[in-house]
């Protein structure tokens, strides 16, 4: 296939809004495209050969580069070329690793640069979301949506299941299990209104505190133990502590859903920001685990001894959950009773947790899922938001990026919904230039506009109706809780929850 067909194809799906059309697109290239893996990896901005040494510094280097003036690349010769380039090391290797690039790079047309300069500093954004190429395999290899669905969740990626699509259709998509050491996408809960909504929604639910810590996946064979982050990556070395409990488990094998929290020595949790320190150490994690321990707390079983129990009802899993992790399990409580509900979840709060989840008894796991069976309640509004910019800080702030822009995803890109700069401290002032920097991608006075991958959360007292940003609404109030280094800017809030919100469809959620 011809690069330039992809590329253009991708563009067509950058500039549409229109979720039909950006489906219909890539299904008419992956209908006719014979290094499908390759194609599905690239639109979903993944290379196959991993990290090739080619970071922003080197690709920064190239810009300029005299383009082709005709379209003549093969989708096959520009992979062979960056498998060429990952082989490059040893002496010398920076300079003939810029040849190399600047070699493919003067092959290719205007646009076909720009592309390739997109995936290799990993800034591909044409719409292609997970979901839009979900669809898009579904209907290009004509089998079920739903089957497409579940083996990607299962499998934890899109290009596997969606070969095996094209291969043995709907068959070859049934035979996707859970396995050990292969991630699961991780459920996830959609908002209620309060705690009377969601019991009106579920009748009879089980209720969970909402703990302020980070996600994990543990996987256990024998004495092996794996633990996954929310993102899927491997961050065993950093939580020994989970490692350890999970030994100790009366089983075979297993995976286990849960969190892991830093507590203070009373019980209450400390800031999200403390925990999170936990997962960027590498060396001395000994000395940060005395210094700031983990406990780990587990809601949700997905395998045992060799079981799949993702399609049991929760109630179900709750049992045998409790059965294998003891006391480890999220404190719960099983009703349908408003009182007890309101009780609970004033407890939750005053013990400093963010809330609770209200989980429906009968609902099976669905992995990466936002659906109606996991609710959560939280009594005060908060947005998880992209930085798209900061403005250098004055006084005692000068020096520091302070005042930051803040955007709610739109389709394919993001949509500016205020400024803040309050609930900062020194030491979060000092972080946040630093990495706002390294993703700097222009100025304007005093203005450092930023790649949007830096996700924030955001609390705030209301909506306003505003002229002045493109999505007609502005936060008022606005402070930061602290940085979601365990979350994309793809995982954000989008700008369709914010208009909910100030609609009421979504109203404030309060403890009555």
């Amino acid at each position: 296939m011809q690069l330039s067909v992809l590329v253009d194809t991708s563009a067509a799906v950058a500039a549409t809004r229109s979720r039909k059309q950006k489906v219909a697109a890539l299904a008419a290239l992956l209908e006719c495209a014979d290094e499908r893996p390759l194609v599905l990896s690239w639109l979903a901005g993944v290379l196959p050969q991993g990290r090739i040494g080619i970071g922003h510094a080197a690709l920064a280097r190239t810009r300029g580069t005299p383009p082709a003036t005709e379209a003549g690349l093969t989708v096959q010769a520009v992979d062979a070329a960056l498998t060429a380039l990952g082989g490059i090391s040893g002496k010398g290797s920076q300079a003939r690793r810029h040849e190399a690039l600047t070699m493919l790079l003067s092959a290719a047309t205007e646009t076909e640069q720009a592309f390739i300069m997109q995936l290799l500093s990993g800034e591909l954004r044409q719409g292609a979301l997970v979901g839009v190429m979900t669809d898009a395999v579904a209907r290009a290899a004509d089998v079920p949506l739903a089957a497409v669905r579940r083996a990607a969740m299962l499998s934890g990626e899109l290009v596997r299941p969606s070969l095996a699509a094209f291969e043995g259709g709907e068959a070859a998509l049934a035979a996707f299990r859970i396995t050990l050491f292969q991630p699961v996408q991780p459920m996830l809960a959609s908002p209620a209104d309060d705690v009377a909504a969601a019991l009106d929604q579920l009748g009879m639910a089980r209720l969970e505190w909402k703990l302020d810590g980070a996600r994990i996946q543990v996987h256990r064979e024998g004495e092996r133990v794996r633990v996954y982050s929310r993102q899927l990556r491997d961050v065993t070395t950093a939580v020994p502590e989970v490692v350890e409990v999970a030994r100790a488990w009366p089983c075979r094998d297993a995976i286990v859903d849960g969190e892991v929290i830093a507590l203070h020595p009373d019980g209450r949790p400390r800031p999200f920001q403390q925990t999170m320190r936990r997962f960027g150490r590498r060396l001395d994690v000994d000395a940060l685990r005395a210094e700031l321990p983990l406990t780990p707390v587990f809601f949700d079983l997905l395998h045992r001894d060799g079981d799949m129990w993702i399609d049991r009802p929760q109630s179900e899993r709750s049992r045998a959950l409790q059965e294998l992790v003891g006391d480890a399990v999220v404190p719960h409580l099983h009703t349908d009773s408003l009182e007890q509900a309101r009780h609970f979840l004033q407890d939750a709060l005053d013990r400093g947790h963010e809330g609770v989840m209200a989980k429906e008894p009968d609902a099976v796991y669905a992995a990466g899922s936002r659906g109606a069976a996991w609710l959560k309640l939280k009594p005060a509004w908060t947005l998880d938001l992209v930085v798209l910019a900061a403005e250098w800080g004055s006084g005692r702030r000068q020096g520091w990026l302070s005042n930051l822009h803040l955007g709610a995803r739109d389709g394919d890109g993001f949509v500016m919904l205020g400024k803040t700069f309050k609930g900062l401290s020194d030491d979060l002032l000092a972080w946040q230039t630093a990495e706002l920097l390294s993703r700097e991608i222009s100025r304007q006075d005093h203005v450092v506009r930023v790649r949007p991958e830096l996700v924030v959360e955001i609390a705030f007292n209301e909506l306003q109706v505003s002229s002045r940003y493109p999505g007609g609404l502005a936060l008022r109030f606005a402070r930061v809780k602290g940085y979601r280094p365990d979350k994309s800017p793809a995982e954000s809030d989008s700008l369709q929850t914010v208009q909910a919100i100030h609609s009421g469809r979504l109203r404030h959620r309060v403890v009555r």
